[in-house]
């Protein structure tokens, strides 16, 4: 079992084998859900930029749209 130690601020540091597993890299977002008395952590799901109003036209983003209008 792979374990690691809580500090005073309830801060932990995520084992490797367990960051090496989940293929998780500075800036990932991690997913806990809690069941029952065990917790399972998950690499979270990317979310879509919230600065990009444009992001989720996916069916403008061709590569004849890119050339384009990618020097606006």
């Amino acid at each position: 079992m792979i374990t690691s130690r809580l500090t005073t601020k309830a801060q932990t540091t995520i084992p490797q084998p367990v960051r090496n597993a989940l293929q998780l890299k500075e800036g990932d977002e991690i997913a806990y859900a809690i069941e029952g008395d065990h917790v399972v952590i998950r690499k979270a799901k990317p979310t879509l930029p919230t600065d990009d109003p444009f992001a989720t036209f996916s069916e403008w983003d061709g590569e004849a749209d890119r050339k384009a209008y990618g020097g606006l």
